[in-house]
């Protein structure tokens, strides 16, 4: 750290301070790099995991998420009505409605992805390859040992005080 305020040198050395400095900036800059889109890092996020696992009901994505049932519906409901994804009969239970990611669905993903992307480089570009792989698997390994459940924010039904969502999305 260069000309660095004493007061705030000794932060520097704290992990959980310097992860959670680096999750919120990369949370807060990927809301704003997403916003072009349309699409919140909420929004996202689910389009992941209906890529990932389409046809599922809501009740099945709902549990799988760790999230209420009603925050299910709206997200559901305005992936609805972007014409990202749809309800469909539930091919086994007549009584619920499986969800699908649509063609704009996927392209939308695809775009989102690519941003994701570039902000990953920009945010490990003073690390090589070999550092970058290393980082990737210390912080697996702390998600691990911290309970996380792998490649679900845990902040996926919080809201960024202005409203535009602070989940990350990766």
């Amino acid at each position: 750290m260069t000309d660095a305020d004493p007061r705030h040198v000794l932060l520097a050395d704290s992990i959980p301070f310097l992860l959670g400095q680096l999750g919120t900036h990369s949370a807060y800059r990927f809301t704003d790099l997403l916003a072009p889109l349309g699409i919140k890092p909420q929004q996202f996020g689910m389009l992941r995991i209906l890529e990932a696992g389409g046809g599922r009901s809501q009740q099945q994505l709902s549990e799988a998420l760790g999230i209420h049932r009603n925050v299910m519906v709206g997200l559901v409901d305005d992936l609805e009505k972007r014409g990202l994804a749809e309800r469909r009969k539930h091919p086994t239970d007549r009584r619920a409605h499986a969800v699908y990611l649509l063609p704009a669905g996927r392209e939308m993903l695809a775009r989102g992805a690519e941003i994701a992307a570039g902000l990953e480089r920009e945010i490990t570009s003073e690390l090589d390859a070999a550092e970058r792989a290393t980082l990737l698997v210390l912080l697996q390994k702390a998600a691990a040992g911290s309970g996380l459940l792998p490649g679900i924010h845990p902040g996926f039904t919080t809201e960024r005080p202005d409203d535009s969502g602070c989940d990350a999305g990766r």
